[in-house]
This record gives structure tokens, sequence and C-alpha cells, in this order.
């Protein structure tokens, strides 16, 4: 399955964003699938996860409460909501999907789409 990110872009601090993870190819809907980002200089970091049917769903630490992870297998799309955004979540947002492992760790994921770039100012 190939991986897309879209949605990026420039807001203000406190604002909100909406990035999509459209995937195309193989039956996306079995898929658990990942969002991780890499700000400048910095260690790729977990953002959120979803289980294949949506019930199950994961949140990085520095992002609970503030992000929301969702899918619509139906579109082959994961969604992630992203509000009061801080300037630290500034970063390239990844999806991936593949998974082999724990939810969190980047290395289990075997297939990555391209990222969106967020900037978030002050």
């Amino acid at each position: 399955v190939q991986l897309q990110a879209s949605g990026g872009g420039l807001v203000q601090a406190g604002g909100s964003l909406r990035l999509s993870c459209a995937a195309s190819g193989r039956t996306f809907s079995k898929y658990v699938v990942g969002w991780f980002r890499q700000a400048p200089g910095k260690e790729r970091e977990f953002v959120a996860a979803i289980s294949w049917g949506g019930v199950i769903t994961y949140h990085g630490d520095s992002v609970k409460g503030r992000f929301t992870v969702s899918r619509d297998n139906a579109k082959n799309t994961v969604y992630l909501q992203m509000n009061s955004l801080k300037p630290e979540d500034t970063a390239v947002y990844y999806c991936a999907s593949d998974l082999t492992g724990s939810v969190s760790y980047g290395t289990s994921y075997h297939n990555w789409g391209q990222g969106t770039l967020v900037t978030v100012s002050s």
C-alpha cells in the first residue's frame, strides 16, 4: 500500500490543522496506521496510532488531549486532528503502516509515506 500524508501548513499557536494519510493499493482497512513526527535536529517521535477497525487508538504523551487520530476505511484515509497547536509541534509529520511490533516504535513500521510539514508560529 502506498501512503501519502497531506494537510500540513503554517498555523499560529493555538490553532488547528487536520492531517490526512491517504492509502492506495492493498486493503488499507486491515492495517494499523501510525503517525510520527520529526523536528529539525531531533529524533523521530511517536504521535498516534489507530487499530485497523478504528476502535483502539494510541496517543503520545506530548499530544494527549490535543491530537486525535481517526480513520475512514471507506475512504482509505487516516486523519490526525491537531488542536491547540504549539510551536514545539513544528515538524514533518509522517504516516506509516505494516506494523510488526510496538505501535509507538518507528522501527516497527515497514511502510512509510512522504511527510507533510507543519509549522506553528508563536
